[in-house]
Formats: C-alpha cells, sequence, structure tokens
C-alpha cells in the first residue's frame, strides 16, 4: 500500500519554510485538514479544506473516510513532538503515512535561549492541566514548555513563587520564525506580561534557600503530603515504590489508594507513568486529588469501590500495590489481572494481615521482608528512638 496520508509540520514561515518535495505535496493535495492558522500559511484553493473537528477524537473518521485520496494534514512544527502525528499513527498503517517534519517550537525555543536540547526538560500543558509541570520544579533545571494559552506563563510563575523558585528566570516566545516574532522576559516572582496566545515558554529554575525540595526519587515528606494519619509512610514508601519499578508509561493499580502517597510518587517517579487509586471512602479520595494536584501529577484516577469487586473492568495494570483492602479474593485478582512481569507489593501493620501474607508467600513464593523504622525524637531533655510500627512487606514478579 502507497502512503495516501501525508502529516506536514509547517513554522510560522509558511510554504517558504518548506522543502520543494512537501510543498509539491501540498500543491498535490485534494484534501487538507489543519487549524484556521495552517490554512493561511498553506493556501491551497483546489483542495477541499477541513478544520480541526469536535470532538478532536472524530479526526480519524474524518481520516479514514477519505483513505485513498491525496490528503494532508498539517501540525504546528514536528508533527511527532507533542502533536497530532503520534495520535493518527496510532490508527493507520506505516505504509499509509508519509511525515514531512520540521523544527519544532523546542528547537527553535533552544536555539532562541543558546540552551543544549540535551540539558534540559521539554513538557507540553497545551490541552493538559498546567498543574503537571509542578514535578519538574527542580534547583538548576531548564525547562521548554509548550502552553495553553495566554494566561498559561502566569499560572506557572505562580507555581514557581509557591514553591520558593520566584527568582526563576522566564521567557515566553511567540511566533517564532515569523514576521510578528515576539520574546518576552523576566522573573517569575514580578511576572506581569500580556502575551500571544500561542507560545513557548522557557524557564531557567532558580531556588532560594527555603525553597521546597521535592525530588522525583521516591521518599517525599510526610509532611508534603494532605493525610488523616493513616498512610504508607516515608521510609515504607520508598522501599516500596523500589519494589514497585516504575517505568515510562506503565500503569499502577494502588489498592485501598488512601491519601494517594504511593500512587503520586509512582506517577512523579517517571514520565509518561499512569495510576489508578482504588479507594472506598470519598475523604481520602479527596485527599489524594488534592495531593496529585498539589504535586504535579493530575492525571491520577480515583474510583469509588470495594475491593476485590472494583477492581473488575480496569485496563490491566503493569504494578500494583495493595496497601488496603488486603484478602485471599483480592490477591486473586489483583494477579489475574496482572501483565507479564508485572509486580505486586503488598504492606501489612496489623497481625491478621501479616499471618495472611505468610501464607500468600508460602504458595507464590516472592521476597517477605519487615522494615523496622525508628526516628529520633524528644526523650525529656535528652532524644531517643521512636519506633513506627513495622511493616511486613511481600513482593513478587509475576513471570
Amino acid at each position: 500500500m502507497s502512503a495516501w496520508l501525508h502529516i506536514v509540520g509547517i513554522g510560522e514561515d509558511g510554504m517558504e519554510g518548506l522543502t520543494p518535495a512537501t510543498r509539491a505535496v501540498i500543491a498535490a493535495a485534494e484534501v487538507i485538514v489543519g487549524g484556521a492558522r495552517h490554512h493561511v500559511l498553506a493556501a491551497n484553493p483546489q483542495a477541499e479544506t477541513l478544520q480541526w473537528p469536535s470532538p478532536f477524537d472524530a479526526l480519524i473518521g474524518e481520516l479514514r473516510a477519505r483513505r485513498g485520496k491525496r490528503v494532508v494534514v498539517l501540525a504546528t512544527g514536528d508533527p511527532l513532538w507533542f502533536s497530532v502525528g503520534a495520535k493518527i499513527g496510532r490508527h493507520f498503517s506505516p505504509e499509509e503515512i508519509t511525515y514531512h517534519p520540521q523544527l519544532s517550537a523546542f528547537q527553535l525555543a533552544a536555539a532562541r535561549m543558546g540552551w543544549s536540547m540535551a540539558d534540559l526538560e521539554t513538557l507540553t500543558v497545551h490541552g493538559r492541566p498546567v498543574e503537571q509541570m509542578i514535578a519538574f520544579i527542580q534547583p538548576d533545571v531548564r525547562l521548554l514548555v509548550l502552553t495553553t494559552g495566554a494566561e498559561t506563563p502566569a499560572q506557572i510563575a505562580r507555581f514557581l513563587v509557591e514553591r520558593g523558585f520566584g527568582q526563576s528566570r522566564m521567557t515566553v516566545l511567540a511566533n517564532m520564525g515569523g514576521r510578528d516574532e515576539a520574546r518576552f522576559d523576566g522573573l517569575a516572582a514580578e511576572w506581569d506580561h500580556v502575551v500571544p496566545p500561542f507560545n513557548t515558554l522557557a524557564v531557567e529554575c532558580v531556588a532560594a534557600p527555603d525553597a521546597a525540595l521535592l525530588p522525583r526519587v521516591p521518599g517525599l515528606a510526610d509532611e508534603v503530603f494532605t493525610h488523616d494519619g493513616t498512610m504508607t509512610k516515608r521510609e515504607v514508601r520508598a522501599a516500596t515504590l523500589a519494589k514497585l519499578i516504575p517505568m515510562r508509561g506503565a500503569l499502577l493499580w494502588d489498592v485501598g489508594t488512601g491519601c494517594g502517597s504511593v500512587a503520586v510518587e509512582w506517577l512523579r517517579a517517571a514520565r509518561y507513568t499512569r495510576a489508578i487509586g482504588i479507594e472506598p471512602r470519598a475523604d481520602r479520595r479527596t485527599m489524594a486529588a488534592e495531593n496529585a494536584l498539589a504535586l504535579g501529577v493530575p492525571a491520577l484516577q480515583l474510583v469509588d469501590g470495594v475491593v476485590p469487586d472494583a477492581l473488575a473492568g480496569l485496563e490491566p495494570p503493569d504494578a500494583i500495590f495493595i496497601g488496603g483492602g488486603l484478602s485471599v479474593e483480592t490477591f486473586k485478582a489483583c494477579w489475574n489481572a496482572l501483565r507479564p512481569l508485572g509486580r505486586l507489593v503488598a504492606n501489612a501493620v496489623t497481625l491478621e494481615s501479616q499471618a495472611l501474607l505468610l501464607e500468600l508467600h508460602k504458595a507464590h513464593g516472592g521476597e517477605l521482608v519487615q522494615i523496622a523504622i525508628n526516628r529520633a525524637d524528644g526523650l525529656g531533655g535528652l532524644t531517643g528512638w521512636k519506633p513506627l510500627r513495622p511493616v511486613t512487606q511481600w513482593s513478587l514478579i509475576k513471570r
């Protein structure tokens, strides 16, 4: 099958910035799909022109209905970098599509800033919750962010200030490569620019001495979470995440999620991870949602239900943490749903749940450990060790 669908990246310089071969593809197109500004940049009066459909998912149906025609989809910059190309590519065979890349907004912004792309983080909040950038706020980190509108830089400036990064340097770059290219510079604490709606934000994070240090490595302080006292404590949480092994794009079931501390740390630990928290108590689901938003992982999905019944119909996971609702039935439902090479970790504090883990360990193998934590605390006028309740942890990998 020969390619009939061309996905063309185009910049602010329009047709002039395209190669002769790509210009010929647009000139020969029978159908051109894109936004209003794309049609202005690459006008072809002979072609049928389609605007982005609403909802956007309808685009795939529109393209399928025109299979066999010469179809061009116009996208800004590189169509395979935080753009429409990847979405379309999941629904058509590679033989049907030819991609025509253009310089991305990230590459243009890095050139304007004089930054090495190997030494920075790229992310998009375009059409996505702006709060997800919070997880990337770290001392001395450089960020390039595709924004979602004119108000986004001010929102990000507020996030920086609230976390002690008010002296971070911010630059908004708009219409890069076009006649109306514009640049706006300032500090997060003083940001008051009115900027165009389509822009790329460059941030050079500068931490104050009292800035919040929230690394992506698991083991955030208990105090950064809103909780009711019932949560997986910091040291145990770090050990738990080590056994769950967060990986790019992997899905976690957090069974008995409580305030969501394990799911939140999972989502922060690797890019594009996903998590479903199952929790029957509404107050704890509320806390989990608040923690996810405050710590930069707003995509946490929360399910109201009691296990094992609440697990039915959920997408099979790559990892499962059982922090509540432990039973033989829950384990069986989790184990059956777990994907090959999936990791399961269950923590227990009570003698009854520890006894159950011992039986499950005898039947299924894996690793059984006890984690005992002591924290220094005041003892009269001196200091002594205050023990936390020991936690029995069972972990295994599905082979």
